[in-house]
Order: C-alpha cells, then structure tokens, then sequence
C-alpha cells in the first residue's frame, strides 16, 4: 500500500460516466474520529440522483464523492476515539463521501460488525436499516398487532423493514414488482405478498386488510400515494421516504420532460381531511438524520443486540469490484434489483 486512498468522484453532474476514480493522501484522524480501511461500501438509490444532479442535499458540493455506508477495519484512532481498536472490523456512516478505500470519521458513526456477517453484508447494513428503524419507530411510531403495507418489499430498506416489522410484532403485506422476488420477502417475515405484475395491486390490498392498513411505507412518492392514502385504516399513517417513481427505469440520466410531468403527479395532502379521517402523511430523509447521535445510537443498540441473537440477517448482497460502480448504478437504475449492491475494494 503507497499511502494513497482511492475514491470515485463526481465533478460534475451526468449519467455513469461522470463517475470517475481520484486519487489522495490518506485522511488524518482528528479529535475523537477514527480512520477506517474500507473494504466495502453500499450503493444505494439516492447515489444515482447524487451522480445526476438530483438530489436535493448533495447540491452546491460537486465535486462530490457519492456514498452513505462502509465497513472495514479500523487502520489509526485520532485523539480521544474510545471504545475500538486497530484492527477492529466495522460498519458507519457518513453524509456522502462512502465511495472511498479509506474514511476518516466522528467515533460515533461507527460500530462494530456482527460476529459471522462478511464486509460486504456489514457495507449494506447501517443505511438501509437506519432508515427501516426510523421509519417504524419514530415516524409511524408503530405498536405491536398493527398491520402494514410495504412497497418495494424486496430492495434493501424493505427487507430491513420486513425483518424489524416481524420484530415489533407487526404483520405486515409485502408488493414487489415481480414473481420472482416474493420468496424472498416471505423468508424475511412478511405475511403475504402482492405481485403487482400479475395481480391488481388495490384490490389485493383491500382483501387483505378491508379495516385498512394501520403504516404503509411508500418509496415510489408517484403513483401509489394516493391510493395508498385511501387504505388507510383510522389512526393510519402514510409513511414516505424516496421517489423513485420520479425518475424512469434504466434511464442513465432523467428526461427533464418526463422528470416535470412526474412532479406534477406528485399528490398533495389536505390537513383539513387528514383531521376528520383521522390518517396522517410524514416523510422522511435518513441522511439529513445521521448528526443526530442519540437516534442512531439508540437504533444500533437494538439492532445490533438482534443480529447477534439471529433475529436480524444480512440482506442479499451483490458485489461489483469498485471500479465497475458504473455497472452497479446501472444494474439498480433497472429496478429488477433485491437486496443491496455494494462496492468491493
């Protein structure tokens, strides 16, 4: 090793050849930071918006280094950093910058990876499954027996959800988008599965649950809002947290038509109607959460307690050497992705 990290960059927004590979000394660990040799970083779908130039927090920062989620070994602790060791292998997070060979971060970013999970399945752990736990916990602050809808059940933050959901007690109905996938969400927890390939999606629905469902959480922020609203049962909550749906399948950068008429499609909410009906709509952004230390803490604790007592799994993983980020991208913009992609050092 030359003492050089490695990293992907994005200098300016565009489609998969905007990703390119820079090259830099090694970050210096400050005051209670700690600096990880990375061996494995997530990929995730706001990655794609941040390389295109949409995502709304990543503007104003190109030339931007993509990347939510990592795991490694600890290579040197700055100052004050207690609790780990060199060597020690770990999982964090951080506010973009994952897509690097060597991550100098806040101690309290970081944990230690479950005893038996590979670098790749720790890389895929932390944002999927922090975004799964907010959303259950501190958006729809869900109780046991309540019953709920989850689109896109078999990509990363649905499997999370899944599993947490069998967790709290929760039954929960799974939709995905082709027969294929629904094994794999009935092997994390759910209940039943809605294949909207070959069966009406509300319909299906409204059979399984016809009192409503009590959380549905929706990634789509298009098409399925609305109805989703109108299944609520009282008390209901609407859960949003992505809008993939805005942007098309497989497009390697978004049609500035297209990406306009989806935005108009987008629905809005009536606060006077949400207080008779008794339903509410919350969204959230994970990201926009990763400095505030208690939330993280208090969910890692208990995820990391159930991992180790097997009652939390990895999710399907697939790897792609970090060179070919570009093939990652372009396997997730195509929708017929599970589980979680991460980049492999």
């Amino acid at each position: 090793y030359n003492g050089s990290m490695r990293f992907i960059v994005v200098r300016k927004p565009g489609g998969r050849s905007a990703l390119e590979i820079g090259e830099g000394p090694d970050p210096v660990p400050g005051s209670g930071e700690v600096r990880v040799r990375v061996r494995a970083a997530g990929v995730n779908y706001a990655d794609c918006l941040v390389r295109t130039g949409y995502y709304a927090a990543a503007r104003g920062l190109y030339p931007i280094t993509p990347g939510f989620e990592f795991a490694g070994e600890v290579d040197a602790l700055g100052p004050g950093a207690q609790g780990l060791r060199v060597g020690d292998r770990v999982f964090g997070v951080r506010r973009f910058g994952g897509y690097a060979d060597m991550q100098v971060i806040d101690r309290r970013q970081v944990w230690p990876c479950p005893e038996g999970w590979s670098r790749a399945s720790c890389a895929a752990f932390p944002a999927v499954f922090l975004t799964a736990w907010y959303g259950l916990h501190e958006a729809a602050r869900v109780r046991e027996g309540e019953r709920l809808l989850i689109h896109s059940a078999a990509g990363g933050v649905g499997t999370a959800l899944l599993q947490l959901a069998r967790i709290a007690g929760c039954p929960s109905v799974a939709v995905v988008g082709s027969p294929a996938k629904a094994a794999l969400c009935r092997e994390f927890g759910a209940e039943a599965v809605i294949d909207r390939s070959s069966e009406d999606l509300w319909e299906t629905a409204q059979r399984r649950a016809p009192q409503g469902y009590d959380a549905i959480f929706d990634a789509n922020g298009v098409r399925t809002l609305s109805e989703g609203y109108e299944r609520l049962a009282a008390g209901g909550r609407l859960v949003v947290y992505g809008f993939a749906e805005i942007f098309a399948r497989g497009e390697e950068t978004p049609s500035l038509l297209r990406l306009a008429w989806n935005r108009l499609r987008v629905p809005g909410f009536s606060p006077l109607r949400m207080t008779y009906e008794n339903r509410g709509v919350m969204g959230f952004n994970v990201v926009n959460l990763f400095h505030r230390f208690e939330v993280a803490e208090k969910a890692m604790g208990r995820m990391l307690g159930w991992a180790a007592e097997g009652r939390l799994s990895p999710v399907p993983v697939r790897e792609f050497p970090f060179e070919r980020a570009a093939d990652a991208h372009a396997a997730l913009e195509s929708g017929t992705t599970t589980g979680k992609l991460v980049l492999t050092f």
